[in-house]
């Protein structure tokens, strides 16, 4: 246990990328081995002042949903005006149970909870820019006139929301850091390995826990 933070982690963030239901077993679009993030992020959260949240929001007729497009099924591909989509099981409905935190995430730090993908027909994987690249979430803005300039992302899952908020903080001019035991993966048809590579050549660090917190 830290008695206090390092003066480095002043400028720093974790974020915390969608630890909610819809995605731990029994959600709407569980990934494997979800709930073995929290217990991680916990302890991480320990020896970090600044803490980012995000929540996947769809409304039900979101645009990333299967159902939603007539004879498709989940994790077929599908081209929308922004470009192509993964069509997912309804998942992380506003206001459901399935789209609430995960009971045992304890982020006393925690201030600002990021929302995300509640334009209807927009995905949003990102923490910082929706799925048709345009459109800003606020919070690289929000993070720069808070000094700070170093990221660590975890969540879920890695190759899809956590790989794209790491590649967009690096576009927004931050140091950044995926904590690999903090996150896991849907692994799409290779999508894990294309991840670690995209984020590798934009210079995204891989690290682990203990090398934060021993």
């Amino acid at each position: 246990m830290h008695a206090e933070l390092p003066s480095a982690f002043s400028r720093t963030t974790l974020i915390v990328v969608d630890v909610q239901n819809g995605f731990i077993d029994g959600g709407g679009l569980p990934v494997k081995g979800g709930a073995e993030v929290v217990p991680v992020i916990n302890r991480l959260a320990s020896v970090f002042e600044n803490i980012v949240i995000t929540q996947d929001w769809h409304p039900p007729g979101h645009a990333s949903f299967a159902v939603n497009h007539a004879g498709r099924s989940p994790y077929e591909m599908a081209t929308m005006p922004y470009g192509e989509q993964v069509l997912w099981p309804v998942h992380c409905v506003q206001g459901t149970a399935d789209a609430a935190l995960h009971k045992d995430l304890h982020l006393p730090t925690a201030q600002l909870i990021i929302r995300k993908g509640f334009h209807p027909g927009i995905d949003s994987y990102s923490a910082f820019e929706e799925a048709d690249r345009k459109t800003s979430t606020g919070l690289a803005a929000y993070l720069h006139a808070r000094g700070i300039d170093t990221v660590y992302v975890t969540g879920l899952a890695t190759d899809f929301c956590v790989a794209w908020t790491a590649l967009d903080a690096r576009t927004a001019g931050f140091t950044a850091f995926v904590i690999e035991d903090a996150t896991r993966a849907i692994d799409l048809d290779g999508s894990l390995d294309k991840a670690w590579a995209q984020m590798a050549a934009q210079g995204v660090g891989r690290i682990q826990s203990a090398e934060l917190i021993g």
